[in-house]
């Protein structure tokens, strides 16, 4: 528990499986919360659900925040080892720490004090979701400080190789919500039935002791790398590097929650104040986190997997390791697609009542247009993945933001200029929610976009990068694919490793 992976030498598939295995478990453990939260919320009613799901774009929005110590923390503390570096690498750790709990308290600050405005900018009519969101919200940034910083904590034992820390303490986390969750939400015995507050406190209560027992192993059970303490003052020198590599991956981050709570407006403004493609779209995107998560365990694997063998100057393993994972994920994604277009109904009626047939049959639709970019978004996942492990986070975070701003202006083409072209799912929805659904094709649109142009970027390093002697597989094939400027530029990595990190 306690030994620093090697990853600079053996069976690549066997290496990064054992890395990515505790790592999808741990998003599994982290997305069943808001899961569970809305699986039992769905028997509440639609408006209940409508309200949780605006406060957790916020929820999402501190979570991308916080990709700043997480990934920042994975590939400092990864490379350092693989440059046989521990002083930086505890230098790494704890300013990672640090810097997660200076940010997620200032984030829970601003969320409690602005709510009212905040959730007033989704545009829903109905007083009751709107306080309701605003009661959810503000109980559950009370625990932010402590739900965020365990997503740095889980970044920096992935920098050193233990995935399988991060998901048992998770797991003793989610348990304790399950139990709650039922308890709180309508209530049993003398407690209360509170509703959308019981899951907030739920949440708040299972994050925090997995906050607890997180610092317990850090401090007394295990300390890999002889920290003795993990709270100090922030050091530029190991800052720059965090916020050179996590920076870009938490402005792509935040930008897609900033857009999608504009998406989340559009399309509210489209449904004319219909809750139910809201709801919809709520539950649908915890219904898609099962397939990104997935590929996102695999990136995160790749990412601590590269950056290992970036810092010992291994360039056939990296590129083996891209795409091994590659062929990985894409799998994941066509088994994503087979799921949404052939199981929609049994899927999407776990998380509402029998009464609601109708948000049930309009989330069906739903999930067969996003069926048709899964395996995209695994490749653009994967992608993302390998660029953070070598310290170029900066190409993800401009093909992601370009390409999910382009989903606003999507919205609008499909929804009203190509109206009459889209698909009218009859058997399944009423003419009404056909305008609708041309925001979700714009969605699909751009995950299609993004992971095309991701892929062929990372070719091009791969390529081009002056350190790489080792061949492409069907290289001439690729490169065909690639315009002839492109195969001519020669790329310079500015890694981490330039950084003077001890000056």
């Amino acid at each position: 528990m306690n030994k620093i992976k090697d990853l600079t030498s053996g069976n690549i598939f066997t290496q990064i499986v054992k890395l990515a295995i505790p790592i999808i478990a741990t998003s599994f453990v982290q997305m069943a919360y808001n899961m569970t939260d809305m699986a039992w919320l769905g028997h509440v009613g639609k408006e209940t659900v409508s309200a949780v799901g605006m406060a957790l774009y916020l929820v999402w929005l501190g979570t991308s925040l916080m990709y700043i110590t997480k990934i920042g923390a994975e590939v400092g503390i990864s490379q350092s080892i693989g440059r046989k570096n521990m002083e930086d690498a505890r230098s790494f750790v704890k300013n990672a720490f640090s810097l997660s709990l200076l940010l997620s308290t200032a984030f829970a600050a601003i969320v409690w004090i602005f709510a009212h405005p905040i959730i007033s900018t989704f545009n829903i009519e109905s007083d009751f979701v709107n306080q309701t969101a605003v009661d959810y919200l503000r109980f559950v940034a009370f625990g932010m400080p402590f739900t965020f910083s365990n997503i740095s904590i889980s970044g920096i034992y992935n920098g050193i190789g233990n995935t399988r820390t991060p998901f048992i303490v998770n797991t003793i986390g989610l348990i304790m919500n399950i139990i709650l969750d039922p308890i709180l939400i309508f209530g049993w015995g003398d407690i209360p039935a509170m509703g959308a507050k019981g899951a907030a406190i739920a949440t708040v209560g299972s994050q925090f002791t997995v906050f607890i027992i997180f610092i317990y192993n850090l401090y007394i059970r295990q300390n890999p790398l002889s920290i003795k303490n993990y709270i100090g003052k922030l050091q530029r020198q190991y800052l720059q590097p965090i916020f050179k590599v996590g920076g870009p991956v938490a402005l792509q981050s935040v930008c897609f929650a900033f857009l999608a709570m504009i998406l989340a407006r559009v399309l509210n403004n489209i449904a004319e104040g219909n809750e139910v493609p809201f709801a919809v779209q709520s539950i649908g995107a915890q219904i898609e986190a099962l397939s990104w998560m997935t590929a996102l365990g695999f990136s995160t694997a790749l990412g601590t997997f590269t950056g290992q063998n970036y810092g010992a100057g291994k360039w056939d393993r990296i590129q083996k390791g891209f795409f091994i994972t590659l062929a990985i994920a894409g799998f994941i994604g066509l088994i994503s697609t087979a799921l949404f277009l052939f199981l929609g109904e049994p899927i999407f009626g776990l998380f509402m009542k029998e009464s609601e047939q109708g948000v049930v049959q309009l989330g069906i639709v739903y999930l067969i247009i996003l069926s048709f970019s899964q395996v995209f978004m695994s490749i653009e996942i994967t992608a993302t993945g390998a660029f953070n492990g070598v310290g170029r986070a900066i190409p993800p975070a401009i093909v992601g933001i370009i390409g999910n701003v382009l989903r606003i202006p999507f919205a609008f083409l499909f929804s009203y200029t190509l109206l009459d072209l889209l698909p009218l799912f009859q058997g399944w929805i009423s003419s009404e929610y056909v305008q609708v659904t041309g925001v979700w094709w714009g969605v699909t649109l751009s995950s299609i976009l993004k992971g095309s142009i991701l892929f062929f970027w990372f070719l091009v390093l791969l390529h081009k990068h002056p350190e790489n002697d080792y061949p492409l597989p069907f290289q001439k094939f690729w490169i065909r694919l690639l315009p002839s400027r492109l195969r001519q530029t020669s790329i310079v990595i500015n890694p981490l490793k330039d950084e003077k990190l001890n000056g």
